[in-house]
C-alpha cells in the first residue's frame, strides 16, 4: 500500500469524523432547545396551576355568598363528567366489538 492511498483513507476517516462532530453538535443545540422549552412549558403550567387554584377559590367565596355549595357543586360535575366518560368508553367498546366481529364473519367467508 503506497502511501497516497494512506493518505486519501485518513482524510475519508478525518472527513467523516468532522461530519459526525458537526451531527454531535447539531444535536447538542437541539436538546439544549428542548431543554429551554420544557422549562419554558413547565413554568406556564406552574402558572396556570395557581391560577387556576386562585380561581377556584374566587368561585368558591362567590358561591358561598349567593348561598350556595361550591364543593357540593364541584363534586356533581366531577360524578357527570365520570359518568360521560363511563359512557364514551363503553360505546367505544361496542363500537370495537362490532369490528371485531365482522372482522370475525369476513375471516369465516
Amino acid at each position: 500500500m503506497g502511501l497516497g492511498s494512506t493518505a486519501k483513507k485518513i482524510q475519508s476517516l478525518s472527513d467523516r469524523a468532522e461530519a459526525m462532530y458537526k451531527q454531535v453538535q447539531q444535536l447538542q443545540q437541539r436538546i439544549i432547545g428542548l431543554e429551554e422549552e420544557m422549562d419554558e412549558t413547565h413554568e406556564t403550567v406552574n402558572r396556570m396551576d395557581h391560577q387556576l387554584t386562585e380561581q377556584r377559590a374566587l368561585l368558591l367565596a362567590i358561591a358561598e355568598e349567593q348561598g350556595l355549595d361550591g364543593e357540593e357543586i364541584l363534586a356533581e360535575a366531577a360524578i357527570d363528567e365520570a359518568e360521560l366518560e363511563a359512557e364514551s368508553e363503553a360505546s367505544d367498546e361496542d363500537a370495537d366489538a362490532a369490528t371485531d366481529s365482522e372482522t370475525d364473519e369476513m375471516t369465516a367467508e
